[in-house]
Formats: C-alpha cells, structure tokens, sequence
C-alpha cells in the first residue's frame, strides 16, 4: 500500500493566500483551485490570520505585563512545589531522628 505524505506549506504561503482570501478579489474557490489546496484549508488559514491580526497591533508593555504574569505563576507554582517537598524532608527526618533515640 502506497502512503500518500502530508503537504508542508510555508508560513508565508499561509499568510499570502489568507491575506488573498481576505481581499475577496477572487473567489474562495478560485484560489484555492489554482494552489491545489481544499477551500476549507483556505478558510483555517483566514480565520486563523483574522482572529490573529490584532496581536500585531498589540501593546507592547501589554505583551510583557502578560509574559510576567505567566513567570510568575511558574514561580508561585515552583515555590509551592519546594514547600511541599521541604516539608515532606522535614517530616521524614523527625521520624528518622525519633526511631535513632528509641534506638539507642
């Protein structure tokens, strides 16, 4: 049985054809019919170019204020993990420090 491969398409391929799409110069099908690509990938590409679009634009202080957001929600979630961890040592060495004088 013959494997057929998965087309790869370039990132500035997508983004001509949706911007082409989006320009409703020609018709969906037309586009789509010239490239050998099916209409509804050509839809994806534009939905996925129009509901993008507006992070170009973005603030920049915006995009960092969000970056730091998700850092320091990494960092909370670490500490907490360290606690957890710290004090699951601290509970393991008492028990380890009682067995050693009941020992001796």
């Amino acid at each position: 049985m013959l494997k057929t491969q998965r087309r790869r398409y370039t990132a500035e391929f997508k983004a001509r054809l949706a911007l082409e799409v989006v320009k409703g110069e020609r018709t969906l099908n037309e586009i789509a019919s010239e490239h050998g690509i099916h209409p509804g990938l050509l839809l994806q590409w534009k939905q996925r170019l129009i509901e993008e679009l507006p992070s170009i634009f973005a603030d920049k202080r915006c995009q960092d204020e969000q970056r730091q957001q998700v850092h320091e929600a990494q960092l909370y979630q670490q500490i907490g993990q360290l606690k957890f961890e710290l004090d699951w040592l601290k509970k393991k060495a008492g028990l380890l420090e009682r067995r050693e004088r009941l020992g001796r």
